[in-house]
C-alpha cells in the first residue's frame, strides 16, 4: 500500500514539472500573463516576473548611434567581428555538445553490452547446471499444458538435452 502512495506522489510531482517551465509577465494593461512562450519584445524587462530558467532574460540593448562619420567604418566592422567570434563560439559549443553526445552514446552502448554479457553469463551458468543434471542420469520432470508433472521419456529427454547443449554453445563462448 505504501508503494502505491509513493508512486502516486511521484507521478503528481512530475506532472507539475510542466507548470514550472512557464513564463510570467505583466502586460501593458497590468494583467498577469502566463505562457510557455517568451513575452513579445515590446514588454519591458521589469514587467517579466518569471521565466523557465529562473533568471531574468538579457535582452540586447539598442545599437548606439555613431558620433562621427569616421566612427561608422569601425561600427560596421565591429558587428562582423562579433558575428565571426560568435560563430566560432557556436562552433566550439556545437563540437562540445557533439562530443558529449558521442560520449553518452558510447557509455550507453557499453552499459548495454555489459547487460547482455551479464545475461549470457547467467544463462550459461543455468544451462551448465541443467546439463550436469541431464548427464548424471537423474529423472527429469517438467509441467505439461495442464500443469501436471510428467517425467521426460527418451525422445523428450534427448530433445531437451539438445536444447541445453545449444544454449551452452551460444552463451558460454568466451
Amino acid at each position: 500500500m505504501k508503494m502505491h502512495k509513493l508512486l502516486l506522489l511521484a507521478v503528481a510531482c512530475t506532472w507539475a514539472m510542466g507548470a514550472a517551465a512557464q513564463w510570467q509577465w505583466t502586460d501593458k494593461d497590468g494583467r498577469k500573463v502566463f505562457s510557455d512562450r517568451p513575452p513579445p519584445p515590446d514588454i519591458p524587462e521589469k514587467s517579466i516576473l518569471k521565466q523557465p530558467g529562473g533568471n531574468r532574460p538579457a535582452r540586447a540593448a539598442p545599437p548606439a548611434a555613431p558620433a562621427a562619420s569616421d566612427a561608422a567604418p569601425a561600427v560596421a566592422a565591429a558587428p562582423k567581428a562579433a558575428a565571426s567570434a560568435a560563430g566560432a563560439g557556436k562552433d566550439k559549443e556545437l563540437e562540445e555538445k557533439k562530443a558529449q553526445a558521442e560520449a553518452a552514446e558510447a557509455a550507453k552502448k557499453k552499459a548495454e553490452d555489459e547487460k547482455i554479457a551479464k545475461a549470457k553469463a547467467e544463462n550459461c551458468t543455468r544451462a551448465r547446471a541443467a546439463k550436469a543434471a541431464f548427464d548424471a542420469g537423474k529423472p527429469i520432470t517438467q509441467a505439461n499444458a495442464q500443469g501436471e508433472k510428467i517425467f521426460l521419456d527418451g525422445p523428450a529427454r534427448a530433445a531437451e538435452a539438445k536444447r541445453i547443449d545449444e544454449i551452452v554453445a551460444s552463451d558460454c563462448v568466451r
